[in-house]
């Protein structure tokens, strides 16, 4: 088969690999715009780019596929390849109808959670926010709605307790270049069954937001510890600024006030509910991230200190 590709992040590359490496031909790669990161503002190509120009394939950078010049390009453009399939998957932007019904097998979508839960930006954050203890991804005939087209293939996934945000994302780009790879052979061999998705079920992954990484203490131990894993967290510490990027609920529970450090060696800390939690990564301001025991090296702790809510 003829396949355009659409993807952006670092989260799509295990995806185009494998596409470059079966036996359909990659026709070319649609990927965000450029922009500057860093704190030098360098700009940078996306992860996608990256490896499409490693493998020689063209590259498509348009600003929208929705409105303006750029659109009209792109469609042109798409029109002249005349691909069987489109593969999408964390492109970034919204594909228009024209485009959806190109391609002979429409346009395929690679979402990182098991629809019909989780539709929408944070399907991975919002699976660990939530307590879940079951994800996957789910590969998805697109349709002009946020991720409610038929379902065509899926492959399921445990969370396990001290898996955080950023360890899922690298479980789930793997998962969903194998969802990839059987989808197509489904597809070629007149295998695949599309199933309607039961909207009753759905719920919306909305977008994480910074005001969300601020602990308050005097919430439970596993709320604490699931926004810990699932977006990080900020507090004060001796007032001073840190994030929280790891930690693990403990089988103790104590009397002390929400936030009190019931362990200098651990910097574990009392929640609201009385359950307390271990970060085991931490980050000074301006500082790396680091295993808890490191950062105590440089970093003075006494009996009493408390983990307060940053401002």
């Amino acid at each position: 088969m003829k396949i355009v590709f659409m993807g952006t992040p670092d989260f799509s590359v295990p995806t185009l690999q494998t596409l470059q490496e079966s036996v359909h031909e990659v026709q070319a790669v649609f990927t965000q715009p450029d922009k500057p990161k860093g704190r030098g503002k360098k700009v940078k190509p996306t992860p996608v780019k990256e490896q499409a120009l490693e493998y020689g394939l063209p590259v498509y950078q348009p600003v929208s596929l929705r409105s303006g010049e750029d659109a009209e390009q792109a469609l042109a453009t798409l029109r002249e390849l005349n691909p069987d399939l489109i593969i999408v998957i964390a492109y970034g932007q919204i594909l228009p109808k024209e485009v959806l019904e190109l391609p002979r097998y429409g346009c395929i979508n690679l979402h990182a959670s098991l629809l019909p839960r989780w539709r929408g930006a944070a399907p991975i954050q919002r699976a660990i926010l939530a307590g879940d203890t079951m994800t996957g991804v789910t590969a998805m005939q697109m349709a002009e709605g946020l991720d409610t087209g038929d379902m065509l293939h899926s492959i399921r996934t445990p969370i396990t307790e001290d898996e955080t945000a950023d360890m899922l994302h690298d479980r789930l780009k793997w998962i969903a270049a194998q969802v990839t790879r059987e989808t197509l052979l489904l597809l070629e061999t007149g295998r695949l069954t599309p199933v309607p998705q039961n909207d009753a079920e759905s719920c919306t992954a909305a977008k994480i937001t910074k005001e969300m990484s601020r602990l308050d203490f005097t919430r439970t131990a596993k709320e604490i510890d699931r926004t810990i894993r699932g977006i990080t967290g900020f507090a004060l510490l001796r007032g001073k600024r840190v994030k929280l990027h790891q930690s693990k609920c403990l089988a103790l529970n104590s009397v002390e006030p929400a936030g009190t450090v019931v362990d200098v060696r651990t910097l574990s800390f009392v929640c609201g509910d009385g359950g307390c939690v271990q970060p085991l990564v931490i980050q000074a301001e301006g500082g790396k991230a680091m295993k808890t025991a490191d950062f105590l090296r440089g970093f003075s702790v006494a009996e009493g200190d408390k983990f307060e809510a940053a401002e």
